[in-house]
């Protein structure tokens, strides 16, 4: 049975298929540029690192273009950085570029590494386990977050570890519902926000514990994050919409069966206003460059939405 991450992999890569081709020619040469020289990825500023890494590996591989010398490059960056101690989102990163190499190009990162290192990294993420069944961001942390819960469970999918005792997990993400249908990113959070709210879905739905009551909240709060702008924004104080909030929004309502609730054609749109002519996407209007990690948010709700009538220009 395929991960989440995997069966949202074979989704991302169906829809891009659909796009144009000129689009996905001018993405895939950006992406070649920005590899770097060790094999990595790097945001705006510093070296490559694992998560910007991940959103390279991702974007190539729903491009179709993960395979040969790149995918070699890219996992003799990973395999130089098994011995770190990673934060948790590194972790996944980690985790998931290899499954990503092994899918796509047939590259075993972890073919040297001895055995039992899925256990060895279970057992870590459990460090992170709190009283009241989420999980924290890091080891000096006392507060659960809905997002590292999500990250937690998503890295023990792929490593083939199934989470201990889920209920606790589930009553965790419950309790950060709020009135308005949407979820909070920590407990003491006074408003729920979009992203949080997809994370909180994702977990729900990994462990199928989501039912009617909490679908149809969670629906008419994403309904409400929509701006003029056509994408959709991360929380109800901030009047701008962003290309993050607009992926997991769009995702999380295709999955509840209420995309209905939103004009996807003015998604669509709103995700095309911000990829740049020679490649790459901004992460909003305000944005002033781009880097992989929005485009592969670009290029993935174009993905998702690829079924919506709209003209783009060859």
């Amino acid at each position: 049975m395929l991960t989440y991450l995997g069966q949202l992999t074979l989704r991302l890569a169906a829809g891009m298929a659909e796009l144009p081709a000129a689009l996905r020619e001018r993405q895939a040469a950006y992406l070649a540029a920005a590899q770097q020289p060790d094999g990595g990825f790097t945001g705006r500023e510093g070296g490559s690192d694992l998560y910007y890494t991940s959103f390279g590996l991702r974007s190539l591989s729903m491009l179709g273009n993960l395979y040969g010398e790149p995918a070699e490059r890219a996992a003799e960056f990973l395999r130089g950085r098994l011995q770190g101690r990673e934060t948790v989102v590194d972790l996944l990163s980690l985790v998931y570029g290899a499954s990503l190499l092994e899918m796509s190009a047939g590259i075993d990162v972890f073919a040297d590494v001895p055995s039992g290192w899925q256990d060895a990294l279970a057992d870590r993420l459990e460090q992170l386990r709190r009283p009241d069944g989420g999980y924290a961001k890091a080891a000096e942390g006392q507060a659960s977050s809905t997002y590292h819960s999500f990250l937690v469970l998503l890295c023990r999918q792929l490593i083939d570890r199934p989470l201990p005792e889920p209920q606790r997990l589930i009553d965790f993400v419950l309790s950060q519902q709020g009135d308005g249908g949407g979820f909070r990113e920590i407990r003491a959070g006074k408003r729920a926000g979009t992203n949080p709210t997809a994370a909180a879905i994702g977990i729900l739905r990994i462990l199928d514990a989501l039912d009617d009551e909490v679908r149809s909240g969670t629906i008419d709060f994403l309904a409400e994050m929509q701006t003029d702008e056509g994408g959709l924004r991360a929380n109800t104080r901030i009047p701008i919409a962003d290309l993050l909030s607009s992926l997991t929004g769009v995702l999380t309502l295709i999955d509840l069966g209420g995309l209905g609730r939103i004009d996807s054609q003015a998604v669509r749109e709103y995700a095309l206003s911000l990829e740049v002519p020679d490649g790459g996407f901004r992460a909003a209007a305000w944005d002033d460059a781009v880097d992989v990690e929005y485009t592969f948010y670009g290029l993935s709700c174009l993905a998702l939405l690829s079924g919506v009538t709209l003209a783009i220009s060859e």
